[in-house]
């Protein structure tokens, strides 16, 4: 059954079958920082000092390090989604839209090696 107009379906329009998966990764990133917020937060806090050598001797352990580039990882790429919701909704004109769009998956690129290049660092 199919519920679209005559007009509708005589001109092919529909559904474009591509906004469910970023609405999907959107809720599973989401998702996946809450526990990792938590457990952010929670490490933080049992740490004896937040001296910058403290944190680093803390993140220079595999499993700190390994649910630190996790986590950044999945806030960087939630923002990134986000981010290009608003670009793709606001920006009307095509050409800036597309640029804003690049920059913003080239900045996204450089963030997320930037933090997996940094706790390599430590943790080796």
């Amino acid at each position: 059954m199919q519920y679209r107009t005559e007009i509708k379906r005589v001109k092919g329009l529909g559904t474009a079958k591509h906004g469910f998966g970023h609405w999907w990764m959107q809720r599973l990133t989401a998702v996946l920082m809450l526990p990792l917020g938590l457990w952010f937060v929670f490490s933080l806090m049992s740490l004896p000092s937040l001296a910058p050598d403290a944190v680093i001797q803390w993140l220079q352990n595999s499993v700190p390090a390994l649910l630190m580039m996790l986590w950044v990882v999945t806030v960087v790429y939630h923002a990134t989604l986000g981010l290009q919701v608003i670009i793709e909704d606001y920006v009307h004109d095509k050409k800036t839209a597309l640029t804003l769009l690049i920059l913003l998956k080239f900045a996204m690129v450089i963030m997320i090696a930037m933090v997996v290049f940094s706790l390599f660092k430590l943790v080796l």
